[in-house]
């Protein structure tokens, strides 16, 4: 381990993560006196106060996992001891150091698609734009836009940075970039180069993003509405994790059947499989195998809700077993008697609420949410109803729009997953209840 220093180095930040996100992870150990996102590398620096506050918080979570909005995220000493302005290897701060006439955008809660078109609307008022590259990152979208003066790359930084292009997303993080001049060798939806209209659009048989009406308004008068029903679906889950689709899931898989293998047979069923599945999306069916009754088949929706549910479930912990997860070589599941049928079912969470459930998608956590609640229900109840599957650590009953709710956090992730496969859509008190996992951290 690093010697101990005031400033923690986090890793595998991703981009729904928040500045906000972090505090609520380091915030109880002491004061933050700074804190670098570097968003291009998946990873923040944080400066806490002093190093008592640092090293309480290092020691803390070399015992608990930290997970932010459902992803872990890892602590530990910088090498550095203290914060320099520095920020990113790939541009400059336009805050900070020799600005020049090329500036590197990274959008971050990408809920619309960005174009060449709409960066040139948003960019040319500042001074002439004379090239602009898209490209996908790491660091989720970017673009190089080159101004034909430095001055226009100034006005456009100072403006433009930390805005949103459209109400409530899209926000622009602006650097100065470290190269003199773009090179574009082809006008299309991906570069531009408005010095020479004449160059080969490159027909491409497919588009790095998918083909949307783009909204027209910016800067806040845009009013999305339908906003999500003029998006392709994998935009659609995209958008609800802030941009950019969960590491590994590529929202070009058209298998909808899964095999899930090593089940406690003892105490699984379909139900119970369904009540954990359908966190990830619809299900169609589900064939607990006579042969193998440690095998199911899982039919999911559509090919993307069978992506996430192998990339969240497997190697999840089941009932005392690790699940494996992996995409099975039927396409369907045959209708039959022993095929439990869901596909009508008005317990699928995705029949309503689509992007809050996506948005809600994640590994098992600790914690489970509790909803659809009577008015009357106590805490006590409810810990009564759910306790029988493990230690609980925490609980809170509270009130959300208008809603009774609950949140229960266990000791592991394997007893908060038993609590919702065996209670999710039980009755208690007169109302069928929800369970889903939260990513809070704390109650």
């Amino acid at each position: 381990m690093a010697e101990p220093s005031r400033v923690i180095h986090i890793r595998n930040v991703g981009h729904e993560i928040s500045e906000s996100d972090l505090l609520q992870v380091v915030q109880p150990f002491g004061t933050v006196a700074k804190l670098v996102m570097l968003r291009a590398k998946n990873q923040a620096l944080v400066q806490m106060e002093d190093l008592a506050s640092s090293v309480s918080a290092i020691q803390y979570y070399t015992t608990i996992q930290p997970s932010v909005r459902g992803r872990n995220v890892y602590l530990q000493y910088s090498s550095h001891q203290e914060l320099t302005t520095d920020q990113s290897s790939h541009g400059r701060n336009p805050d900070q150091d020799e600005p020049n006439r090329i500036l590197l955008v990274t959008v971050h809660h990408m809920l619309y698609p960005m174009t060449v078109e709409v960066l040139h609307q948003v960019f040319s008022p500042y001074g002439f734009v004379e090239k602009i590259v898209t490209f996908q990152k790491s660091a989720g979208f970017q673009a190089l836009i080159q101004f034909e003066s430095r001055q226009s790359a100034i006005q456009a930084a100072g403006a433009l940075h930390g805005r949103n292009i459209y109400d409530g997303c899209c926000q622009l993080d602006i650097q100065y970039s470290n190269l003199t001049e773009l090179q574009v060798h082809y006008n299309n939806d991906r570069s531009r180069d408005f010095t020479n209209p004449s160059l080969p659009t490159e027909q491409r048989p497919r588009s790095s993003q998918p083909g949307f009406n783009d909204p027209s308004g910016l800067f806040g008068f845009q009013q999305p509405g339908g906003a999500y029903a003029q998006m392709g679906q994998a935009a659609m889950v995209a958008a609800a994790f802030g941009g950019t689709l969960p590491p590994g899931v590529t929202g070009t898989n058209d298998r909808c059947t899964l095999i899930v293998s090593n089940l406690n047979s003892d105490r699984v069923d379909a139900d119970k499989l369904f009540n954990l599945f359908s966190i990830y999306g619809n299900i169609v069916r589900i064939k607990v195998l006579r042969n193998k009754p440690d095998h199911a088949l899982v039919q999911m929706a559509d090919g993307l809700q069978a992506e996430l549910a192998v990339h969240y479930l497997k190697g999840a912990m089941l009932l005392g077993q690790k699940l494996e997860v992996n995409f099975s070589k039927y396409p369907t599941i045959t209708p039959a008697p022993d095929a439990n049928d869901y596909s009508n079912s008005n317990l699928n969470r995705f029949n309503s609420n689509v992007v809050k459930n996506y948005r809600h998608c994640c590994a098992p956590t600790k914690m489970i949410h509790i909803s659809a609640l009577s008015q009357e229900i106590t805490e006590d109840a409810i810990l009564d109803h759910v306790s029988e599957h493990g230690t609980v650590v925490k609980s809170k009953l509270f009130e959300a729009g208008g809603k009774t709710q609950a949140l229960v956090q266990f000791e592991s992730e394997e007893e908060a997953t038993e609590a919702l496969v065996s209670k999710h859509a039980s009755k208690l008190e007169g109302s069928t209840i929800r369970i889903s996992f939260s990513q809070m951290q704390n109650i």
